[in-house]
């Protein structure tokens, strides 16, 4: 195997550096180029065109996993891995449904990162360990999540259907003949049950889990 071209995007230059620092001795590893955010990231990929991208999930702008989407949309000769201090659940099953090949957070030891490059570059995919297991509970317990142990209502599903039609609180009211403010009570009620940051993260949570079917 030759060298494996390799690019690093990170919005914080000591994260940068040092990840180059610690590559720049392995032989069969070159760093070809860096980036401070998701859309840096991605004009690099254009213009070094590099085997293996580290790329970071937080990050201004475009984020690291619209990044890692893109790459991996339109730029298919370069693999992902997603390298951060964040194991949270919805970061990781994020950036693998956005088609990274790899997750490690940034502890690792460079010969643990450079095995994990090596062995994405050769087409298999890498998981830290620490969130290996959340994957395997996601796979095998779909709805066994802390978020479903507290079922919906029929109402507060109604209303979650319309919110995955992009309906406002106010035509929510309307349509199902509601003061607004219930409705806001309500999407609060479904916001907190299904652990969702937002209205469009419940009901991709609600898609994934089938709760829109039910």
């Amino acid at each position: 195997m030759g060298t494996i071209r390799i690019a690093i995007a990170d919005d914080q230059t000591l994260i940068r550096e040092g990840l180059a620092a610690l590559l720049a001795p392995i032989p069969d590893l070159m760093v070809v180029g860096k980036a401070a955010d998701g859309r840096e990231a991605v004009a690099l990929v254009v213009e070094q065109t590099p085997d293996v991208i580290l790329m970071d999930v937080r990050m201004p702008g475009m984020s690291g996993v619209a990044a890692t989407r893109e790459i991996c949309a339109c730029y298919p000769g370069t693999r992902v891995i997603v390298l951060t201090t964040f194991d949270d659940d919805e970061y990781v099953f994020e950036s693998l449904r956005a088609g990274a090949s790899g997750y490690l957070l940034k502890n690792a030891d460079p010969d643990h990162l450079a095995g994990a490059i090596r062995a994405v570059h050769a087409g298999d995919s890498i998981l830290d360990p620490a969130v290996t297991q959340k994957v395997i509970h996601r796979a095998t317990h779909p709805e066994a999540a802390p978020v479903m142990s507290e079922r919906l209502t029929p109402r507060e599903r109604e209303v979650l259907r319309l919110m995955a039609e992009g309906v406002s609180n106010a035509e929510i009211a309307e349509h199902l003949c509601l003061v607004e403010g219930t409705v806001k009570n309500c999407v609060s009620h479904i916001l907190g049950k299904l652990a969702a940051r937002d209205r469009a993260h419940a009901v991709r949570l609600a898609m994934e889990w089938g709760l829109l079917d039910e």
